[in-house]
């Protein structure tokens, strides 16, 4: 029996938008996915996969005008539990904790800045971490003007430690970095939000496709701590991020 992901871990990352039959073509083309029927709980929503394992999730917004957007999920030991510590520390819980069939249970939250983030409590449907094989969630990071509220929130909330370096500040599970925390008073009119990342072979070459797909590039290709990073767009406005593997 597979063991739950450890609390904290960045296990789930699920896309919210208005057109779900042109988001499958894109993310399919893009990133290699396959589909297959969500928990029905939640709506018009599927799994995407890789190589036949569950890699994120594509479902449709209930409420019109609702911006399109990528969901990071955290595992959890009780989302009961760390949805009400959410709401302790100040943050938002606007979603559950809810039953989605037997896959887990799940809530939907903001944190003291407006970033939305994601509770899930694994059942038959652990999630996956973040990795380095190409098409899947390579990382997670968070912008907001006020990292060091962040920092204490995120801390509490999942009980694991954050820990600030020169290069960059991030939670820890088990000694490892899962996710970053930036400062960006250049948010430039957007809201704090985590950014999801998604790992690829080439950069430039995976832009020039989305580009070929109806997406557009928000910001080129470009070094990072992390390796050569590009910000991308799907034609229904949908921010992500793609993240440069080594073979």
């Amino acid at each position: 029996m597979e063991l739950r992901l450890a609390q904290g871990t960045p296990c789930w990352v699920s896309l919210l938008t208005d057109d779900l039959p042109n988001a499958r073509v894109f993310y399919g083309a893009l990133l290699g996915w396959t589909y297959t029927p969500g928990p029905g709980e939640i709506g018009d929503y599927v799994r995407a996969q890789l190589d036949g394992a569950p890699v994120a999730g594509l479902g449709v917004s209930a409420s019109t005008g609702f911006p399109v957007q990528w969901t990071t999920y955290f595992a959890v030991d009780d989302a009961d539990r760390t949805a009400q510590l959410v709401r302790e520390c100040g943050g938002t819980v606007a979603v559950g904790p809810l039953q989605a069939e037997r896959a887990g249970r799940m809530a939907i939250a903001s944190d003291l800045s407006g970033a939305v983030f994601g509770l899930w409590q694994g059942e038959e449907h652990l999630g996956r971490e973040t990795g380095s094989e190409p098409g899947g969630p390579a990382w997670a990071e968070l912008l907001t003007p006020d990292a060091e509220g962040a920092t204490a929130f995120y801390s509490t909330v999942l009980d694991r430690p954050v820990r600030a370096t020169e290069n960059e500040t991030a939670l820890l599970v088990h000694g490892r970095p899962v996710a970053g925390i930036r400062h960006r008073a250049e948010l430039r009119g957007h809201p704090p939000r985590w950014r999801t990342h998604f790992a690829v072979r080439d950069a430039e070459l995976t832009a020039r496709h989305a580009v070929e797909l109806g997406g557009r590039v928000l910001v080129e290709p470009h070094d990072t701590a992390r390796g050569r990073a590009a910000r991308l767009a799907d034609p229904q406005g949908g921010h992500f991020s793609v993240l440069e593997v080594l073979p």
